[in-house]
């Protein structure tokens, strides 16, 4: 009790704060997601999400071998996909030469080490922006998970090491880890979006994309129909523990700082890795404010980052990835 105990005798200086912080950022917590498009010397940046950009294949060789030589060694890759070549069906998405199977074998050519991780999910491809098959008026579950475990298979067989379904389709993760294990893909990893909720944050990364819903008679206008709701809590530890049994390896909550209750949550829930994806309208915010001068954009980014792993993280996608190993030096 007080004299007797100080909690200030630990907080005198930055050796003593250092030497009983409970948590500590290192490269190895981070996947840097990338956006890749066709086309040659294309490094365009993204308007809502400042000094982050698309960029072609020939360029994501050097960028790999950059973020390794940072210590960064996971990369979640997606992909724009020209117009010409959108359907209701994702069809492009199982083209063996398609810019996705391309770019994985890109950055394993780059270095073969990196943990190179896939976006599973058909909005990329898909003409109306939905991540599943369109059909009499609605996202069709089953159909959409037969075409998911096709993509999904055809990105393993180009080369990737962990797949991560996003589209939040009832089953998809048994359909996926049934044809890998039926194609002989038994280490082959799944990171399930388990906790992906109908959130406001993803507006940035669909303009990365151009993989908004389309305003089209008879189509959903938005994702709520197998996006969570955002108000609910325990549904997520439902739908993560669903995921395990179905075979995902590693389980993801997204969006992040806006559900660090549901990190906690799952993460004393499971027994698997659990990741974090700090997405592009909390990265946006940040910039937007830091820009206007009303935050202090390097010590916010890491109180962030920092919020998420307290959480319960094991692994965090952000854009900030580049940003915060720089600062860690």
């Amino acid at each position: 009790m007080y004299p007797l105990r100080r909690n200030r005798r630990l907080r005198t200086s930055e050796a003593i704060r250092s030497l009983v912080r409970e948590t500590v950022i290192t490269p190895n917590d981070f996947i840097v997601p990338l956006f890749v498009v066709e086309g040659k010397g294309i490094r365009e940046e993204i308007p809502s999400m400042p000094n982050y950009y698309r960029q072609s294949l020939d360029l994501l060789e050097n960028e790999i071998k950059t973020l390794w030589s940072m210590g960064l060694k996971s990369v979640l890759l997606f992909v724009k996909v020209p117009d010409n070549l959108k359907d209701n069906n994702g069809t492009e998405a199982l083209n063996p030469d398609g810019l996705m199977q391309r770019a994985i074998k890109t950055v394993k050519d780059a270095c073969p080490e990196m943990i190179v991780m896939t976006d599973v999910a058909l909005d990329p491809y898909s003409s109306y922006g939905h991540d599943g098959i369109v059909g009499n008026g609605e996202i069709l579950n089953d159909a959409t998970n037969a075409a998911l475990a096709k993509m999904g298979l055809s990105h393993a067989q180009a080369g990737a090491d962990i797949l991560a379904p996003s589209d939040m389709m009832d089953g998809r993760i048994y359909e996926m880890r049934t044809v890998l294990e039926e194609e002989g893909f038994y280490h082959t990893g799944i990171m399930s979006y388990s906790a992906k909720y109908a959130s406001a944050f993803y507006g940035p990364f669909r303009d990365a994309l151009d993989s908004a819903p389309a305003d089209i008679q008879n189509v959903p206008k938005d994702k709520k129909t197998y996006q969570m709701d955002f108000a609910n809590r325990d549904e997520a530890v439902k739908e993560t523990l669903m995921d395990i049994e179905e075979g995902a390896d590693i389980v993801m909550v997204k969006p992040g700082l806006c559900y660090l209750d549901i990190v906690r949550d799952i993460r004393d829930a499971v027994d698997v890795p659990v990741a974090v994806y700090q997405v592009s309208g909390e990265y946006a915010m940040l910039k937007a404010a830091a820009a206007k001068g009303w935050l202090d954009h390097d010590a916010v980014m890491l109180e962030q980052i920092t919020a998420i792993k307290r959480a319960g993280a094991h692994m965090i996608a952000s854009y900030s990835a580049k940003d915060v190993v720089k600062l860690l030096g």
